[in-house]
């Protein structure tokens, strides 16, 4: 497991249980809405994520061709 994926369980479930008071989901539709709200959560921080592993990608090859100039 990612390490995110915990803290991403964690806001799922805070959502999700957050439209259980407002009536939103009930127990049984919660595994659907949970997976949805899981699944979003988590293309939301990768997606985020994404600018960050570019940069560190462009560096890791800036870094190999300098070496290679060597």
């Amino acid at each position: 497991m990612h390490p995110d994926d915990e803290k991403i369980l964690k806001i799922a479930k805070e959502v999700v249980v957050k439209f259980i008071e407002l009536g939103r989901v009930s127990p049984s539709n919660f595994e659907q809405h949970f997976n949805d709200v899981f699944w979003a959560v988590k293309r939301t921080v990768i997606s985020a994520r994404s600018h960050e592993l570019e940069e560190i990608t462009d560096m890791a090859l800036q870094e190999k061709s300098s070496r290679s100039k060597d």
